[in-house]
């Protein structure tokens, strides 16, 4: 069985690098997701389900050397049990938003990778 610490610590990477990534860096994102990760919820009242493709899209028009504003992001919890994770982040100021993201991740061949996200818009 693996150092559960250590897990928690490589899941706690992977939602860092999902901040960071967020803040402009498309290709950082699509690193930590699994290729078949699925991305849903309601943005602006409609509801959103299929890939997170048009996610990384709308990142990649962010300007990663610009000062983000207000953007803040704190990682709720997070649990692992065996191969599989879960963790809550929220996100304030992220494009103008405040959302509550929930991810499910799984290790592949020793690498944590999102497989979903399913997220909340506050505002």
């Amino acid at each position: 069985m693996k150092n559960r610490v250590e897990d928690v610590a490589a899941v706690r990477g992977v939602i860092n690098a999902y901040i960071e990534g967020s803040k402009g860096d498309a290709e950082l994102l699509r690193s930590i997701f699994h290729s078949d990760a699925g991305m849903n919820g309601y943005f602006s009242g409609q509801l959103l389900i299929g890939s997170p493709e048009p996610f990384f899209a709308e990142v990649a028009k962010i300007d990663s050397s610009a000062p983000q504003g207000n953007y803040r992001a704190e990682i709720e919890s997070i649990e692992v049990i065996g191969d599989v994770a879960s963790a809550t982040l929220v996100e304030q100021d992220f494009l103008g938003s405040g959302f509550v993201d929930f991810f499910h991740l799984i290790r592949v061949e020793g690498d944590w990778k999102i497989i979903s996200k399913t997220y909340h818009q506050d505002s």
